[in-house]
């Protein structure tokens, strides 16, 4: 079983950025395939980002250019830096892992000036 806790969620206004954190513990190995989800009120969670072995990275058309997903071993850490953030980047976002079917328990992203 492995454990994920977010962090570093907050208000931010349009044009800001904030890096998540996503803590891995439990039956701990190296991250090899993980990713962030998002949901906003009313609609359905969203992937965000996708970190592979490899470090290959897959990304949602609408944050391409300005999110940036990376992971530190050492750690057993995953991040998601978001710069230039906008209004529809409002919404609880979710670090989730493929090969245990493991979810966080999510951290709020507030973008409003």
């Amino acid at each position: 079983q492995v454990q994920l806790v977010e962090s570093g969620g907050g208000l931010v206004q349009p044009g800001g950025s904030l890096r998540l954190s996503c803590a891995a513990s439990g039956s701990v190995r190296n991250i090899y395939d993980m990713a962030w989800y998002r949901q906003a009120p009313g609609k359905e969670r969203e992937l965000v980002a996708r970190i592979r072995t490899g470090s290959r990275k897959i990304y949602v058309d609408s944050v391409k250019g300005r999110f940036t997903i990376s992971r530190d071993n050492a750690k057993n850490t995953m991040y998601l830096q978001m710069n230039s953030l906008e209004a529809e980047d409002t919404a609880v976002y979710y670090c989730y892992d493929l090969l245990s079917d493991s979810w966080g328990q999510g951290t709020q992203v507030t973008v409003s000036s």
